[in-house]
């Protein structure tokens, strides 16, 4: 059952409106539900809201007049992510415990030190700190301990040991590890350094199994044979070469339905890529992507420009998502699949990426700003600009283990002085970040 409706469509209503104390309208809506603790009628208040900078959330609250039992839910209402994340963070003192986290249901929750783990599914998505999940762990393993007592001593005995080394944590007498694993890539761990890069958190995306697909409740078709998707209309390359194919998708922005384009185009001196681009008619949003339309190179791809002139903006780059930018001057680095795979110019990447960093960060407005954060925001915002203005001499690094990343060479087909090409061996980390290490394709029928 969609949530939107036929007016939200026109973008006469919204179905998110933005969260608001002064917003009169913004009234939950009231449903007669079953009270799972003593089995009689009880009230859900349900909200629709969006969180600035953030996405779409449902807010749960269910009451029980007759028990007084009470539960309160947080559920992400935005689009799941074309990637899934790793966050992994290691925690060496009481200031990383402040770090605030958004832990979607579908994340697991790991500290290796302790060869714990919190499943996917056991929880409710939550925004808390690294010490609120910890305190959440352990109070729901203290929830069932009258009875284990009652009926299982030992085991009881051992969990209450267990309970006292999860809390002990707190006290951050030794450096452990916090690894979040959300296959519907909804889930986020702060980086107080921002926007440089964190040295205690590594990031890393993957892509999906058939399995954690299933269980997000994405469709995959595998009914079809190779003999039917051959005589299927769009698999001819020369059809899709010479036409814009168009499909259905939701607006990452309101959720409304909208429209996306998608068309392979041919790069002069490189290869195949597919651009799509997806245009909301409901509030205006507009966003393009590209993916690669080859293979993965046998070699990974690190460019390097010295911008050294304002006109080098208007370079045509394409920055693939399995790549990272760099900027050393500024001590930048925004990791692969952050901003997306984007066909674009020098200019626009830069911009979008002073968009991601000081616009849409979650955590520089409202509670979670802190005044020394949001000034260091808005000061590598003005750094951006004078690159852009080419005020400020630094070097743009592409460095992309698929080699599927490209920068014009405005001196073509002569060398260009200012742009260094390297081609280099992949790590086995990167080929695992790619997939490729367990990538069979040998003695296939």
């Amino acid at each position: 059952m969609s949530l939107i409706g036929e007016n939200d469509v026109r973008g006469e209503t919204a179905v998110f409106k933005e969260i608001s104390a002064e917003d009169d309208d913004m009234q939950p809506t009231v449903i007669e539900s079953l009270c799972m603790n003593c089995y009689e009628n009880g009230s859900t208040r349900l909200l629709l809201t969006r969180i600035p900078f953030f996405k779409e959330i449902i807010i749960s609250s269910f009451t029980c007049p007759h028990c007084n039992w009470t539960n309160t839910e947080i559920q992400s209402a935005g689009r799941i992510q074309d990637q899934g994340v790793t966050y992994t963070l290691r925690v060496r003192s009481k200031e990383d415990l402040n770090r605030e986290v958004v832990k979607a249901d579908s994340a697991t929750t790991r500290i290796p030190e302790l060869d714990f783990e919190i499943p996917a599914y056991t929880q409710k998505g939550s925004l808390s700190t690294i010490e609120g999940l910890i305190e959440r762990a352990a109070a729901g393993l203290e929830q069932e301990q009258p009875i284990r007592q009652a009926t299982a001593p030992e085991v009881a005995e051992k969990i209450d040991k267990f309970i006292e080394k999860l809390k002990k944590l707190k006290d951050v007498e030794q450096e452990f590890t916090l690894v979040i694993d959300d296959p519907s890539g909804n889930s986020f761990v702060e980086n107080p350094n921002a926007p440089q890069k964190d040295e205690a958190l590594s990031i890393s995306h993957f892509k999906r199994t058939p399995e954690q697909d299933a269980r997000l409740g994405l469709k995959a078709d595998d009914d079809d044979t190779e003999e039917d998707n051959a005589e299927k209309p769009g698999n001819d390359m020369n059809t899709l070469r010479n036409e814009v194919l168009m499909f259905n998708t939701n607006c990452p922005e309101c959720n409304a339905p909208a429209s996306t384009n998608m068309k392979l185009v041919q790069i002069p001196h490189f290869k195949e890529v597919i651009i799509m681009a997806t245009n909301c008619d409901s509030c205006g949003h507009r966003t393009n992507e590209v993916k690669s339309g080859g293979a993965t190179e046998d070699l990974g791809t690190k460019i390097t420009l010295h911008l050294t002139d304002p006109s080098d903006m208007s370079r045509d780059l394409l920055k693939s998502e399995t790549c990272s930018v760099l900027i050393p001057e500024l001590e930048f680095e925004l990791g692969m699949a952050a901003v997306g795979g984007k066909f674009t110019t020098l200019e626009g990447l830069l911009k979008d990426i002073k968009h991601l960093i000081v616009s849409r960060n979650p955590f520089i407005c409202g509670d979670s700003a802190t005044p020394g954060r949001a000034e260091k925001i808005q000061l590598f915002g003005k750094k951006i600009d004078q690159v852009i203005s080419g005020e400020r001499d630094v070097h743009i690094i592409l460095d992309d283990p698929a080699g599927n990343s490209y920068m014009q060479n405005v001196y073509a087909p002569d060398p260009d002085p200012e742009m260094t090409v390297e081609k280099y061996e992949r790590t086995f980390e990167q080929n695992e970040d790619l997939g490729l290490n367990d990538m069979k394709t040998d003695n296939y029928q």
